[in-house]
Parts: structure tokens; sequence; C-alpha cells
């Protein structure tokens, strides 16, 4: 999501994060350090699922906003954090 309407504050630090992430990466990767943000959207947690129940998000609305057209599983972002953790991740040729 990068904008929530009647919360513009939040779509405002969701491009702060990129934006820092994005700069940290480029001068710390020269070091050998990799930065990454991982900003998955909806994810179906206790959090969405309450707001599904009270009527602020409707499921077909949300499945409709991802590519995939469903929200994420938390063991799918969980995966992919892993994956960033691991020497798997890393660009150099071995």
């Amino acid at each position: 999501m990068t904008a929530t309407p009647g919360n513009p504050a939040y779509g405002a630090s969701k491009a702060g994060v990129i934006h820092l992430t994005r700069s940290a990466a480029l001068e710390y990767a020269r070091k050998g350090i990799r930065i990454n943000a991982v900003c998955p959207g909806f994810t179906r947690t206790s959090m969405v699922q309450r707001m599904v129940e009270d009527g602020r998000f409707v499921q077909p609305g949300i499945d409709a906003m991802h590519p995939m057209g469903r929200m994420a599983e938390p063991q799918e972002i969980a995966e992919g954090v892993l994956w960033l953790c691991s020497d798997a991740a890393s660009s150099r040729l071995k």
C-alpha cells in the first residue's frame, strides 16, 4: 500500500522507510553489508482479521489489491526474511 485514505502519515512513513533502506543499502554495499526492507502489504494476521470483522476492510477488496489475488500468509513472509538473512541471498559469486 502506498497510501491509506484518512491516514496520510502511514503512507509517508512507508515511503520514508523505503528511501532510508535504499540510501543505507547504497552506502554500505561496498563494505559487503546488505540492507533490505520487507514491505509485504496485507498479511493474514489477527490484526487484519479484526479489521475485516469490524468492517474497516472487506476481504474481496484486500485480495484485489494484490497481484496474486490473495493476502500473504505469515509463513510466506517469514520464509522470505529467513532467506534474506542467509548466505543464499548474497550477490557474491562463489
